[in-house]
């Protein structure tokens, strides 16, 4: 299953301090790529925070694997995970219509 999470800043990162854990973040997040399971992340152009398409198999792992990264264990960030589906309008377009004469 598709899963976007965004990022919800809630504590300051930039700090000399947390250097470490950007990068320890940045392995983590790699890691997550080379797994298969971060299929995508952005950066937000209007806002700092990041925008993550991953593939699990349901929410709740989803939540459990960001629940590993660094940031999000130090509670500096949290994430708002949506499940997505496929958009099922496209049926539209290949399903029979009713003959009107079936409503008369």
């Amino acid at each position: 299953m598709k899963i976007l999470a965004l990022e919800k800043g809630i504590s300051k990162t930039g700090t000399p301090e947390a250097e470490s854990l950007l990068k320890a973040e940045a392995v983590a997040v790699w890691e997550l790529v080379q797994a298969g399971i971060i299929r995508e992340i952005y950066f937000r152009q209007d806002h700092p925070s990041a925008v993550i398409m991953l593939e699990c198999r349901d929410r709740a792992e989803a939540a459990v694997i960001l629940g590993t990264l660094p940031l999000v264990r130090e509670g500096r960030i949290a994430f708002e995970i949506i499940p997505l589906v496929a958009y099922p309008g496209f049926e539209r377009l290949f399903v029979p219509q009713q003959s009107r004469s079936l409503q008369d």
